[in-house]
C-alpha cells in the first residue's frame, strides 16, 4: 500500500492486487461508474465468492463524502486483514466461511480527487436517495450515477446489514435520520432496539468510542443528532430491509496519513465484531412451500415490530437481526400461503428456524372458485345436472355398442388400450 493516502489510481491497483493475491476467497467487480467515469470497484470476500449461498450478506461503503477519505483506507486494511488471517484467526475464518462480505472502498472517487464533499456535480451523495418524508429526490433523472449504482446494487443483492464509514466525529449513528416535521429530536424506527444494539456492538468494541462525552455510549439516533433527508441509511432499511449504520470513525475528516494505521487498529475489532454479530445472533432460516418442497421468497416479521425482512428468491433464506436474550414470536408469510408463527427464546447465540408454508386453501389445496362465473347454485340445479349426466351416459353406451358391432376388428385394440396416471406432486 502506498505511503499516505492512496490516489484513485492507486486504490484501483490495490483492489485488483488484492483480487490476485486472495483469489481463493475474493471476487472483484464494479457496480457502475462515477460522474467522471471512474469505476466503483467492489471486493467480495467469501469462501465461495462466485456463488450464491443461503448466508447473510453485508456491505461496507467508504468515502461517501469526498473530503472524508479515511473509510477507503480502513476498508482496504480490513480486506487485507481477512485475507492474511483466514484459517489462522477464528474470527476471520468465521466471517469468510459464513457470510458474503462486499466492500466498496470509495463511493465518491470524484469528490476525493477534487477534495470536496460532493461528487463531480457537487451533489452530497448522502442527501441524494429517495426520502420517506419529502419527495425532493423522487425524480430519477436528477439522481446521481453513484446513487443509482448503489440503489441498483441493493436491489440486486440480498443484503442483511451494512455500514458506511465517515469522518468528522466518533459515533455510531442509526435510523431514523430525519423527522416528518424536520424537527431535531429522537425519532426511532420500528427496529430501534435492534439498531441500538448493533450500534453498541460497534461502539463498545472500539478503542474509545463508547467513552464519548458528547454521545452517551458512543451511539446516537440520527434525527436526535441533526436531521438529514435523502440519506442512504434510511433508504436501505425502508427499501430493502437492510439494517444500515452510519459510522463516524475519526474526529478529523481528513486526518494525517501517519494516523491511518492507528485509526484502523482502533476500529478493527468493532468492524469484525459487527460482522460476527450478524452471523452469531438473530434468527436465520429458510422458507419452503409444503406442496412442492421448494424454497419461496416469503417475508419474516417479529410480533410487535412493524417491519419485514424478505427471504431470497434463490434459496428462500432469511436473516433477521434482533436483540439477544428475549422472547419473540416469529411469523413467516407469503401471498397464496397460510402464514405460520412460532415462539422462541433467543439466547446469545443465533437461532435457526425454518418455515414450511401450506398453500392457502382447504386441506392445504389451492383455493379455486366454484365456477368461472362465480354463480351460486342451489341443490335443484345439481339434480338437473345429475339427470343430464345419466342421459349422456345412456347415449354414450348406445353409441359404443353400435361402434363395436360395426367395427369388430378394432375391438381388441380397445380392450388392450392402456393409459398412465400423472404422478402426484411430492409433498
Amino acid at each position: 500500500m502506498a505511503r499516505g493516502y492512496m490516489t484513485n489510481a492507486e486504490l484501483e491497483s490495490a483492489v485488483h492486487a488484492f483480487g490476485s493475491r486472495c483469489s481463493n476467497i475474493s471476487r472483484i467487480y464494479s457496480i457502475g461508474k462515477s460522474v467522471n467515469d471512474f469505476p466503483l470497484w467492489v471486493i467480495e470476500i467469501s469462501d465461495k465468492p462466485r456463488q450464491r449461498e443461503a448466508e447473510p450478506a453485508f456491505k461496507f461503503i467508504g468515502n461517501v463524502h469526498g473530503d472524508e477519505p479515511v473509510g477507503r483506507e480502513v476498508l482496504m486494511h480490513l480486506a487485507n486483514w481477512l485475507c492474511n488471517n483466514y484459517l489462522k484467526d477464528p474470527l476471520a475464518t468465521l466471517i469468510v466461511e459464513n457470510m458474503h462480505l462486499h466492500i466498496l472502498p470509495a463511493m465518491n472517487p470524484d469528490g476525493f480527487a477534487l477534495r470536496w464533499r460532493g461528487n463531480a456535480n457537487n451533489i452530497d451523495l448522502n442527501r441524494d436517495f429517495p426520502d420517506q418524508f419529502f419527495p425532493v429526490n423522487n425524480d430519477i433523472n436528477h439522481r446521481q450515477p453513484e446513487t443509482k449504482a448503489i440503489m441498483n446494487w441493493v436491489n440486486q443483492e440480498h443484503f442483511t446489514a451494512s455500514a458506511s464509514l465517515h469522518g468528522g466525529a466518533l459515533v455510531a449513528n442509526y435510523p431514523w435520520d430525519g423527522t416528518s416535521d424536520t424537527g431535531k429530536r429522537y425519532y426511532g424506527c420500528p427496529d430501534d432496539k435492534t439498531f441500538r444494539h448493533m450500534a453498541s456492538v460497534y461502539s463498545e468494541s472500539h478503542y474509545n468510542m463508547s467513552l464519548s462525552k458528547e454521545f452517551e455510549g458512543g451511539i446516537t439516533n440520527g434525527a436526535f443528532w441533526y436531521p438529514i433527508y435523502g440519506g442512504m441509511q434510511d433508504w436501505n432499511y425502508i427499501n430493502a430491509g437492510c439494517f444500515e449504520l452510519t459510522l463516524e470513525i475519526s474526529d478529523a475528516k481528513w486526518p494525517k496519513a501517519v494516523e491511518l494505521p492507528v485509526i484502523w487498529e482502533h476500529n478493527r475489532m468493532s468492524m469484525l465484531n459487527l460482522l460476527a454479530s450478524v452471523i452469531k445472533s438473530g434468527v436465520h432460516g429458510r422458507i419452503f412451500a409444503a406442496d412442492t418442497g421448494r424454497p419461496i421468497p416469503g417475508s419474516v416479521m417479529i410480533k410487535g415490530i412493524d417491519s419485514k425482512v424478505r427471504a431470497s428468491r434463490t434459496f428462500g433464506d432469511y436473516h433477521r437481526i434482533i436483540v439477544p436474550g428475549e422472547k419473540y414470536e416469529v411469523m413467516a408469510s407469503l401471498e397464496g400461503f397460510r402464514p405460520k408463527s412460532t415462539n422462541i427464546v433467543l439466547e446469545q447465540e443465533a437461532a435457526n428456524l425454518d418455515f414450511i408454508l401450506e398453500p392457502d386453501g382447504v386441506d392445504g389445496q389451492t383455493k379455486l372458485p366454484s365456477n368461472d362465473y362465480g354463480c351460486r347454485c342451489d341443490n335443484s340445479m345439481f339434480h338437473v345436472q345429475e339427470a343430464h349426466l345419466w342421459l349422456y351416459l345412456l347415449v354414450v353406451c348406445v353409441l359404443l355398442t353400435l361402434y363395436l358391432v360395426f367395427k369388430r376388428k378394432t375391438a381388441s385394440r380397445l380392450l388392450t388400450y392402456r393409459y398412465s396416471l400423472r404422478r402426484p406432486v411430492a409433498v
